[in-house]
């Protein structure tokens, strides 16, 4: 029997593509303001309610929908926990909201809950995360894990949480080991601090890249005639060229998300940007699939 998600801050459901390819998980209700993220959501997820407003959003609402929970995930607001802002964490307006993704948890009493954010959060508000979780029954393990350990040319480092209540499944310790569990399942587990590996590992991974990356020059690349109203060729970007010899990889990826001046495709590159990597969330269901099986 599949966990009925709740997928809150939802984008454009990469959250929800990564847990339903896991197996465990059935998306049963989303929350996304953004109008054009709820078109991708409509278009993809068909008769799966959508709500608007995370702070008016209740288990009481859920419920007189005949919605019923069993998991919630979803990447709260980065914006106030970033290196890059201001630095107000979770008293920001934008991060802040994360009080309203708690507030959900002690209503609904998921059994599992997927908490993703930039990896600046653990010196900006990780204390009080796990605090709040704390308070309300949960406890939680954690890991920052790149996009580049699933395979993605840019490093794009993210915290993952996963909290479950204290008294529900009753594990000897360590209940849930991410750290140790997730780098089991990811090949190549990189980052780029550690790319020159072994030569064949190199050579190996070059390969792949050599395969996939024509694609993905087209997604992230802004100047890419693939891209509404551009018409420039794509950039050959270093990590593409020289990844077979100790090369590197962006910090993000080159999406532009924050472009002006381009209406046609603001809001999907602005989308792209913000949605979460569906590969790692997919590998947490998935060790939350063994995990319930006793694996």
């Amino acid at each position: 029997m599949k966990l009925k998600l709740l997928d809150l801050f939802s984008g454009i459901g990469g959250f929800s593509l990564g847990l339903e390819r896991s197996g465990a998980f059935e998306t049963v209700a989303f929350c996304e303001r953004e109008p054009f993220c709820q078109h991708i959501i409509k278009k993809h997820w068909p008769g799966v309610a959508i709500y608007d407003d995370v702070e008016t959003l209740t288990a009481a609402r859920l419920e007189a929908d005949g919605i019923s929970v069993d998991a919630i995930c979803g990447g709260f607001p980065c914006q106030d926990i970033s290196l890059a802002g201001a630095g107000a964490g979770l008293d920001g307006k934008r991060s802040g909201l994360w009080w309203q993704f708690h507030r959900l948890i002690k209503e609904i009493r998921p059994s599992w809950v997927i908490i993703e954010n930039v990896s600046a959060l653990r010196s900006r508000g990780l204390d009080r995360i796990l605090g709040g979780l704390a308070e309300i029954g949960y406890d939680a393990e954690w890991h920052c894990i790149p996009a580049s350990a699933v395979g993605a040319p840019h490093q794009r480092d993210r915290i993952w949480i996963i909290a479950y209540p204290n008294d529900k499944h009753g594990w000897p310790e360590p209940e849930f080991s991410i750290g140790e569990g997730w780098k089991a399942r990811l090949e190549p587990s990189w980052s780029s601090s550690n790319v020159a590996d072994t030569d064949d590992r190199r050579a190996r991974w070059r390969q792949q890249q050599q395969e996939s990356c024509e694609d993905a020059r087209h997604v992230a690349n802004v100047d890419s005639a693939q891209c509404e109203g551009g018409g420039a060729p794509s950039r050959v970007h270093p990590q593409y060229a020289d990844l077979g010899s100790g090369g590197w990889w962006e910090t993000e990826p080159d999406v532009g998300r924050v472009a002006d001046g381009v209406p046609a495709r603001m809001d999907r590159l602005r989308a792209l940007g913000n949605a979460v990597v569906p590969q790692i969330p997919q590998v947490l269901g998935e060790m939350i699939a063994s995990r319930m099986e006793g694996r």
